[in-house]
């Protein structure tokens, strides 16, 4: 896939500023003050970013947040963020990060949020594992459909065991993938309309089962056979199945508690929301896989490096402070990161720009 460049990434690269993870890099002084002012650049290789000082903060006075759990970005160019704040479930940006609109009172459990682009109108899947269920809406709040616990399966005797995490969608046909990240670990498969097809997962230690499946995709990125990308978060590793939930190989992530992976172009991004080698607060970093299902670059992490064709442990990059557990990357057009976080003292989402 050829690279989209812009004039400002390439200044940067012809300049030099591009410079190893996590290094501070002067900028222009400011005629006001003429302080010397510093940006910060994240990441390796051909991934690297800019961290944007202060992108998306409001009053927390009118516009508050808890746990910001996820983002996505809308035909629009909208950015949709999700928290379990229930005076604003919904928070809606453009991209300077002003306010557009806010909507969602009802969804103390606010986790997962998945977009889904079906006959040309947008709707959105919002896994509460508070409510212990999946709610389709439209993008202004109007629920559509609403997925209880499977209890038709018989992996489940009451709604508090099934506790979804994340959904995803199926492009060519509608049919709808959850993962019950925070209850048995099964992967439960609906057809477009909500009609149960199949379970599979499970709890345990196995190929085919999971500790924790926090996050799903549906890869397309081979259009002939697309597969179902799955996050073992607590074995720290993804999980690759066919759609019909045929166990296909394992990626491992060493040191990294992936959340979701999230596709953009060639590349598979997710959050890492903390790592084994550190001190549990505020840890966490981003990681860039590319089609060959290897790390190529890791902001706020160490660089990723491979012997023997295999992933050494990450960690976090001790020189960034600015991430408090990452819980999800929305990746835009222009290939920025938005990074809404989880336990983060209620803190608005990051903006690294690609550079």
């Amino acid at each position: 896939m050829k690279e989209i460049v812009n004039p400002r990434r390439e200044f940067i690269r012809k300049t030099g500023l591009a410079v190893a993870a996590g290094a501070l890099i002067p900028n222009v002084i400011s005629h006001k003050t003429h302080a010397m002012k510093k940006e910060t650049i994240l990441g390796h290789g051909s991934h690297r970013y800019r961290v944007i000082e202060g992108w998306g903060k409001l009053d927390p006075s009118k516009n508050p947040v808890n746990d910001c759990h996820e983002m996505v970005e809308d035909a629009k160019g909208r950015l949709i963020l999700l928290t379990n704040e229930t005076k604003n479930n919904v928070i809606i940006y453009d991209k300077s990060g002003k306010l557009l609109e806010t909507w969602g009172t009802t969804y103390p459990g606010a986790h997962g949020l998945t977009i889904s682009d079906e006959g040309g109108e947008e709707f959105l899947y919002i896994a509460d594992n508070t409510r212990n269920q999946v709610i389709k809406t439209d993008l202004k709040g109007k629920e559509i459909m609403v997925l209880d616990y499977p209890r038709e399966t018989g992996n489940y005797a009451y709604p508090r065991q099934f506790v979804p995490t994340e959904t995803a969608i199926n492009p060519t046909n509608g049919d709808i993938y959850v993962v019950d990240g925070y209850g048995k670990n099964y992967i439960t498969q609906y057809d477009a309309k909500g009609k149960l097809i199949r379970q599979f997962g499970g709890s345990g230690d196995t190929d085919e089962t999971f500790n924790c499946c926090h996050g799903i995709l549906v890869d397309t990125r081979d259009k002939n056979n697309p597969t179902l990308l799955i996050t073992d978060r607590g074995h720290m590793q993804y999980k690759r199945f066919t759609l019909d939930g045929q166990y296909i190989k394992t990626i491992p992530t060493p040191g990294s508690f992936v959340c979701r992976p999230v596709l953009r172009g060639d590349n598979i991004y997710a959050a890492v929301y903390r790592s084994t080698t550190q001190a549990y607060p505020n840890s966490g970093y981003i990681t860039v896989l590319d089609n060959q299902d290897r790390v190529v670059s890791t902001p706020g992490g160490t660089a990723p490096e491979y012997v023997n064709g295999n992933l050494q442990e990450q960690r976090k990059d001790m020189s960034f402070q600015g991430f408090m557990h990452p819980h999800d990357v929305c990746v835009d057009r222009d290939e920025n990161i938005y990074v809404p976080q989880w336990a983060s003292q209620k803190t608005y989402p990051v903006k690294l720009e690609r550079v």
